[in-house]
């Protein structure tokens, strides 16, 4: 055998053997096709885009689980490790899948550090909070919580004390306090809505999933004949105070999703076809009821097309002695959800209503006026459920009637409010 046989036997075998190997040492890149078109499938073209030229901070949610069965946290107990631990620990235990975590409180300051400077002071000046707020965010994804951020709206004595302008105000023109002593913004004040929508902005880019507004009112607790309004007598809607609190929802609602405000992040695992937060809204109990504003702007029409969700707030203990003739309604908590809950259900489903707004085109010039509306399915509901004593003692059995007096009405969601952050684990189906 020459040389020159035994080199081209040798040079074979090296081709044949790179051939073999090469898939071990070499980055192969394997398509994604449409099997009709053989052609790379849009999927696999964004994932690649969005691997190789999008270098933004990516965040991961969770989508909104049906139902929706929540707990309270406030700023407080999120910022002390055991405690929250403790009802991670019960949240694993039992059938709630979603937490409701403070953002803003009736103090009107923060529980975790903002980017937006605007805001940065109502951090500093929290008593209470969580600096690793979205560590925390992401190890309850982690586990599959769905993480609601709540904010409390007009009712913000930090806010009023910086900006008195924007305050409801004193017949003589001193900033107007409720029994509590505290002080609410004005809902005409404009420039504070930007502000909220901002900060919702800096929550959902820290892993918050849905923003929940709450104190969406103007005031009611208080000297209400020495309550003045400058603000909105000045503006478009006067003193009408369902107009002027439409007026913010409508705001609210195209703020937030407008998906641009969000894109500095990548959010991904939302599950909806844009990557903006859910948003939900908590109103008074009677408003499932009453067709009038309450005298706080809250009319259950004039809400539920502006958020992904609405929680009457259907405490028993705050309705009335011999409500529906039952005497004290803290004895008869399933029949007073119930019934507020179906009418609720109700309302949404109806396609005409009494209830005038900007959603709504009256029907002809009959007296009483009639509108058209859109139907709502009950999965637009959410029910606040008592686990706290007022009025009464709410027991294991008192809280599992509310729940099961909304699911009667068919309304599945619900979220358990307990001011001391302690819940009745007996009246839960463990997981």
């Amino acid at each position: 055998m020459t040389s020159t046989t035994t080199a081209s036997i040798i040079i074979g075998i090296l081709l044949a053997l790179a051939i073999v190997l090469a898939p071990w040492f070499l980055p192969i890149e394997y398509a994604v096709t449409d099997s009709a078109t053989n052609n790379p499938t849009a999927a696999a073209v964004e994932n690649k885009q969005a691997s190789t030229t999008d270098t933004r901070p990516v965040v991961t949610h969770v989508p909104m689980p049906d139902p929706v069965k929540a707990i309270y946290m406030s700023s407080c107990v999120v910022g002390t490790p055991s405690f929250r631990s403790d009802l991670v620990a019960l949240i694993d235990r039992t059938e709630i899948n979603a937490v409701m975590i403070d953002i803003k409180d009736f103090s009107g300051t923060l529980s975790f550090p903002p980017t937006n400077p605007w805001w940065k002071p109502a951090w500093e000046a929290a008593p209470c909070g969580a600096r690793d707020m979205q560590a925390f965010i992401s190890d309850l994804h982690s586990r599959g919580i769905y993480v609601i951020g709540r904010i409390t709206v007009f009712q913000d004595p930090f806010v009023t004390d910086r900006h008195p302008e924007w305050a409801v105000k004193r017949a003589d023109g001193t900033v107007w306090k409720d029994h509590k002593g505290l002080s609410f913004v004005e809902v005409a004040a404009k420039p504070y809505w930007e502000k909220i929508v901002d900060l919702s902005v800096d929550a959902y880019r820290i892993g918050f999933d849905e923003l929940n507004f709450d104190y969406i009112r103007f005031p009611s607790d208080g000297n209400m004949a020495d309550a003045r309004y400058p603000l909105a007598e000045a503006g478009p809607w006067g003193t009408n105070r369902a107009d002027n609190l439409e007026a913010f929802f409508v705001y609210l609602h195209e703020a937030l999703t407008d998906e641009t405000r969000f894109a500095s992040v990548r959010h991904t695992g939302h599950g909806r076809a844009m990557a903006v937060p859910y948003t939900s809204a908590d109103i008074f109990g009677m408003t499932t009821t009453n067709t009038d504003d309450l005298s706080i702007g809250q009319v259950l029409e004039r809400t539920v097309p502006y958020f992904d969700a609405v929680a009457p707030m259907v405490y028993p203990s705050h309705y009335p002695f011999d409500y529906l003739g039952l005497g004290d309604p803290n004895d008869y908590p399933y029949e007073i959800v119930h019934h507020a809950m179906t009418a609720a259900v109700r309302r949404l489903a109806a396609t005409t209503t009494t209830v005038g707004g900007f959603t709504h085109t009256r029907i002809g010039t009959t007296t009483p006026a009639r509108y058209t509306k859109s139907a709502y399915p009950p999965t637009r509901l959410r029910t606040w459920i008592q686990d706290f004593d007022y009025g009464g003692e709410y027991d294991a059995a008192d809280v599992r009637a509310q729940i099961t007096a909304s699911q009667a009405a068919g309304v599945a969601s619900f979220m358990l409010w307990a001011p001391s952050n302690r819940y009745t684990e007996s009246a839960l189906t463990p997981e």
